[in-house]
């Protein structure tokens, strides 16, 4: 009897607590509905109504214009983002070029080749990288990075605004992601099974073929998770770009030296007002930037799903 009392109590306990695991997963799956929510409907605002007399905003032109130019002659359709789209996604691009091979042998390093105080210094040092806060990083980047491009345009004779430029922010977001990529690298290659490396040196391969061949072959589902998430930062980072791209408002431009804009910058540097069409397209440029995020990664899942992991014959 007493046994019996004691089971009904436990799955008593149980239900509680399924329960109450199950409220707080509904409660933080709906942040991003809600958000979602709120960005949907103020961003199709300036789609949808005259926006106070200056004309409603079209969506073509907004998605492939080249000009962003608010509040000029109170016209509402000199607003565009296409220029901005193909800045942020090459920018990223710029960004992971530079952080991806130094964050992953960086990590290869610490898993592998680093003595254990060594290796332990080294995580401590890249975990605080990753902890401190974007402005910082913009900060370096205005009174470091800025100083260094502007003279290594003056070096070349090319004529910079102050250093603010697509390398500039490309360095900066470089700087940024690399501890992302390095944490997660570093966690998926010592994840690897040791019997794969010894295997491979039994076989008469030498260390540094294990590492390359064996090691980050293994470990390459994990390394492109952690890609992934560094391409997640660059492109929603807002606060160190806008202090070192330059504020371009027309046209493209693939040229290193050049000032540059992206959405998140447009974003940030027009956010000084509550009402108004200057106001509200802020949230349809959110939803943008919602959608390009979104897209690039799927891409990027279906290309890792297709990479897959190294799989070991018997």
């Amino acid at each position: 009897m007493i046994k019996a009392k004691n089971t009904t109590g436990k799955r008593t306990v149980d239900r509680i607590v399924k329960y109450f695991f199950l409220s707080t997963a509904v409660l933080s799956a709906s942040f991003i509905f809600i958000i979602a929510w709120i960005i949907l409907i103020r961003g199709i605002t300036p789609f949808t109504t005259d926006n106070g007399g200056l004309g409603t905003v079209d969506l073509l032109r907004f998605l492939t214009g080249g000009v962003w130019l608010e509040g000029q002659a109170f016209v509402s359709t000199l607003y565009g983002v296409g220029f901005l789209i193909v800045s942020t996604l090459y920018i990223t691009f710029l960004s992971l070029l530079i952080a991806a091979p130094v964050g992953v042998l960086t990590a290869l390093f610490i898993a592998k080749t680093a003595s254990k105080p060594l290796a332990r210094a080294l995580r401590t040092v890249v975990e605080t990288l990753a902890a401190i806060p974007s402005i910082i990083y913009g900060l370096f980047g205005a009174g470091i990075i800025l100083k260094l491009v502007y003279d290594f345009s003056a070096a070349i004779g090319y004529q910079s605004k102050g250093g603010n430029s697509i390398l500039a922010t490309a360095l900066v977001l470089a700087l940024m992601t690399i501890p992302t990529i390095t944490a997660i690298s570093e966690v998926a290659i010592r994840s690897v099974d040791k019997t794969l490396e010894e295997g491979s040196l039994a076989l008469g391969a030498s260390q540094t073929q294990t590492k390359f061949k064996v090691v980050l072959a293994a470990a390459k589902s994990g390394i492109f998770t952690a890609i992934i998430l560094g391409v997640g930062r660059a492109l929603g980072e807002a606060t160190a770009v806008s202090l070192v791209a330059g504020g371009r408002r027309s046209g493209f431009s693939f040229a290193l030296l050049d000032t540059t804009s992206t959405l998140t910058t447009i974003m940030l540097e027009g956010l000084k007002e509550t009402t108004g069409i200057d106001y509200d397209i802020r949230f349809s440029v959110g939803l943008v930037l919602l959608a390009v995020i979104l897209i690039t990664n799927l891409i990027l899942n279906a290309i890792k799903r297709r990479v897959g992991t190294i799989r070991v014959k018997e």
